[in-house]
């Protein structure tokens, strides 16, 4: 299946007109087809409705009805239906478009007489090819179809029911042969309708937006990324990890931390090199030389052809996906163990990547002009001639993120945080706004739990929403205070900080907990307030999480945090939630305060209950919202009671925030640069659940410090001792996640010891065999000397009164032999070895 902009989707049209003043709503009679049980169209029966209409005549909406693939559904296909409100015979340019346009016409009459406008117009009608419904509203027969694809349907003293199912069977009909197909964008072509897109300043940003795409037409997103926006991919993703252990160096620190740092410097030069393609360029011109009005028509395009571009390429790797899942299944259902499975289930993990790196937006631009900046900034690089000033581009971003874009804070794909580039970005800002004062609103939650739909509703944002993963890393936006409420609030801003999900399928075991736990601290410690968003009424994943925030705050008590939090659990059906869930909420309450004062018992810290750290009223601080839709999606309609919650939500958030001064956009930039720093020293917890993991596991760390101690018993005792450990300690179902790695510890450690008791023994050994061998020699040099020796006096008996002649003589032969009792000895003793 393909997504596409509703926009460029082929339907069929089912075209509603209505010919003279009737009694009867055609609009209420058309939502029974769409969805009966809600007011698609609005019509003279609805509340607040007038009898009198001044705007609506000659009006066209239009509204398409999604299947769902279910066996109730009114149409298999996806259908448009178009609404021409007021009398169709006087709005003569409005019909004669939709009565081309349409595939089927449907037409409410009253009773037709010779020569009157109406039935030249149902004359007209019938002697076209497109199929015709006519609604005789004083007529009471049933469907008829009077020749081949027109038909008549009575609707006097007939209910509204009969007459929808009626046309429900008509229309399915008629739509299951061949039929005629509507795309909303052909209705530009139409001679004398106007179109937003005819506007010059719009023209003038799709054709700048166009010069960019062209040049990455017809390649795969993930190549894209690689050739044209080098600087964040593996050479960013490099310098992440290797700046992440500098915080953490062993053995030889200084000469590691010079090391690591000069590779970290050739990292930025490489950036240096391949920084600024010419699709970077081209954007780069056109913020820099655009009016600000034209700027936004150029980035709204931009992202509009970028998405087009990246939905075809993963709709096809979606395909490929799905085609090779179903080979893997069907060799499992046969139990086939063969390479032929490793090798298919190696090309779908494949696949798998591939499309968790089919994402291309204009967050990925605004990342790479950020890694162009760092790298050139930490170089102190001069522009060349003919490149953009790098210089320039944190004012750019900072005018954006002035007028309302969302900047990205922690890069998701990296899980890091461009300094450099946040604190510039940050600047400029202050340069242009002054350094007012911002209230920090963060939201966190599980993935897909609609965190970015509730702030897009809150504030009327636009955080990218769909199912999965949808937003990556954490992005940041300015929400201005308006002028009727400033004087209530001591700050000019909010600034919304929103995240992506939490425990995300795509990250596995420790990647997902460390990475989880980091971005969470981060997030928590960053807001004035932050939203623990829920979905349903259980909050046992978020607490694990609040829990290990709680523990790394009490670690960090250089960094000066005032974190508050509120619950908002969301789809909950029941409307006396509340009431129902006093009991958990006292649960909740316990357990978070449990974990509080285990946090602080291991990081010797006087914090007794959970509000100590983070600020937190289990009586006020819990909202319950009903579901976002009214029924089961895609035509669902939204569900009234979502939006008075978020309002309620919104009321309460801002009456809190009425009491906080906020901080200013300077403290909050130093804020960001303490407590990223402050978590890049934090490592050991960040890869557990909660305080109670930790507890269990340096608790067991201390009982194999003891067997180690202990290692003077047998092997087999020593992993007696820990089996039993692992079997009968009240943790035992905690710690059996760590049972394999510890018995792999000790047997490391025994083996350790046996090599190293053998390595000494060897050596005593090989010392006591150069012993005797060297007491073998001695016998036959001491023969050797004796026999030079009488040689010597033989030689010398004529000089025996020249003492300094006998001397000299003798020392000469004495050094002789020392020299090879030095030389022979030796190698004899090691070719006898």
């Amino acid at each position: 299946m393909k997504s596409l902009p509703i926009c460029k989707a082929e339907t069929p049209m089912v075209s509603f007109l209505r010919l003279g003043s009737l009694s009867l709503s055609k609009s209420q009679l058309m939502n029974t087809l769409i969805n009966d049980r809600h007011n698609t169209f609005f019509h003279r029966n609805c509340p607040g409705s007038t009898k009198s209409r001044h705007l609506m005549d000659g009006v066209a909406e239009i509204a398409w009805y999604c299947p769902s693939g279910k066996p109730n559904d009114a149409f298999t296909d996806c259908i448009a239906f178009c609404n021409l409100h007021g009398d169709a015979l006087s709005i003569e340019k409005q019909r004669d478009i939709l009565m081309e346009k349409s595939s089927i016409n449907v037409v409410f009459v009253p009773t037709l007489e010779k020569g009157d406008k109406a039935s030249a117009v149902i004359s007209a009608l019938y002697r076209s090819q497109k199929p015709l419904i006519c609604l005789m509203v004083d007529d009471d027969c049933g469907a008829v179809e009077t020749k081949m694809g027109k038909y008549k349907i009575g609707l006097k003293d007939r209910s509204q029911s009969d007459v929808s199912k009626e046309l429900k069977k008509i229309i399915g009909d008629i739509l299951s042969g061949p039929h005629a197909s509507f795309q909303l964008e052909t209705m530009a072509e139409v001679s004398g309708i106007r179109v937003d897109e005819d506007d010059k300043v719009c023209q003038k940003g799709k054709s700048d937006a166009m010069k960019i795409v062209n040049l990455l037409q017809g390649m795969e997103v993930s190549k894209i990324k690689d050739e044209f926006l080098p600087c964040q991919g593996q050479l960013w993703h490099k310098w992440c990890r290797i700046n992440k252990e500098l915080y953490h160096l062993k053995g030889h620190i200084e000469k590691e931390k010079c090391q690591k740092q000069q590779e970290l410097e050739q990292i930025r030069r490489d950036q240096c090199t391949a920084s600024c393609s010419e699709p970077m360029k081209l954007f780069i011109e056109s913020l820099s030389s655009l009016p600000s009005t034209d700027k936004e028509y150029f980035l709204k395009w931009t992202q509009i052809l970028i998405d087009a571009l990246s939905t075809d390429d993963l709709t096809s790797i979606l395909q490929s996906y799905d085609e090779k899942w179903s080979e893997v299944l069907a060799l499992k259902k046969k139990h086939d163990k063969s390479d032929l499975l490793k090798r298919k289930q190696t090309e779908l993990d494949q696949i798998s990547t591939k499309l968790q790196s089919a994402t291309f937006g204009l967050e990925h631009i605004f990342r790479e002009m950020g890694q162009i900046y760092d790298a050139h900034a930490s170089l102190q690089e001069q522009t060349k001639r003919g490149q953009p000033d790098w210089s320039k581009y944190p004012e750019l971003a900072a005018e954006l993120m002035i007028s309302g874009h969302p900047m990205e804070l922690m890069d998701g794909d990296a899980g890091h945080v461009p300094l450099t580039w946040i604190s510039s970005l940050l600047d400029e800002v202050i340069k242009k706004l002054g350094d007012k004062r911002v209230f920090v609103l963060s939201v966190l939650g599980v993935q897909s739990s609609g965190k970015s739909t509730m702030l897009n509703a809150m504030f009327g944002l636009q955080f990218a929403v769909s199912a999965g993963r949808c937003t990556k890393g954490a992005f940041m936006q300015l929400v201005k205070v308006s002028e009727e409420i400033k004087k209530d609030f001591q700050f000019d801003y909010v600034l919304v900080v929103d995240t992506e999900g939490l425990r995300a399928l795509e990250l596995e075991g420790n990647a997902t907990l460390h990475h989880d736990n980091e971005l969470a601290t981060f997030v928590v410690g960053l807001g004035n307030m932050t939203l623990i968003n829920i979905f349903g009424e259980n909050p046992a994943e978020m607490q694990d999480v609040l829990q290990i925030v709680v523990q790394v705050f009490m670690r960090m008590k250089k960094v000066k945090l005032s974190p508050s939090c509120v619950f908002v659990h969301q789809n909950v059906t029941d409307i006396a939630a509340a009431e129902k869930n006093l009991d958990g909420k006292r649960r909740l309450q316990e357990k978070l305060d449990q974990m509080a004062k285990l946090a602080a018992k291991e990081e010797v810290c006087d914090a007794e209950c959970f509000s100590d750290v983070i600020a937190f009223d289990v009586q006020k601080d819990v909202k319950y919202f009903a579901q976002l839709w009214e029924g089961s999606p895609p035509m669902a309609p939204p569900n009234p009671g979502y939006s008075e919650s978020i309002q309620e939500l919104k009321t309460f958030i801002l009456s809190k925030a009425s009491q906080s001064a906020g901080i200013t956009l300077s403290q909050f930039k130093s804020k960001i640069h303490d407590l990223w720093n402050a978590l890049m020293n934090e490592n050991f917890v960040f890869s557990f659940k909660n305080p109670l993991e930790i507890a269990v596991y340096r608790k067991l760390e201390d009982q194999l410090k003891y067997l180690n101690k202990e290692m003077n018993k047998t092997y087999e005792e020593i992993k007696k001792a820990m089996t039993t450990y692992f079997d009968d300690d009240k943790d035992k179902e905690m710690l059996v996640q760590w049972r394999g790695q510890f018995e792999t510890k000790i047997k490391e450690f025994h083996d350790e010891q046996v090599r190293g008791v053998k390595r000494k023994l060897n050596e005593v050994i090989q010392q006591k065999n150069a012993r005797r061998k060297l007491d073998d020699k001695k016998t036959e040099f001491e023969n050797k000397l004796l026999q030079k020796s009488k040689e010597l006096a033989h030689q010398l008996k004529d000089k025996a009164k020249d003492e300094e002649e006998l001397k000299k003589h003798f020392n000469s032969v004495w050094s002789g032999l020392s020299r090879e009792l030095a030389f022979r000895v030796p190698q004899e003793i090691q070719r006898k070895q």
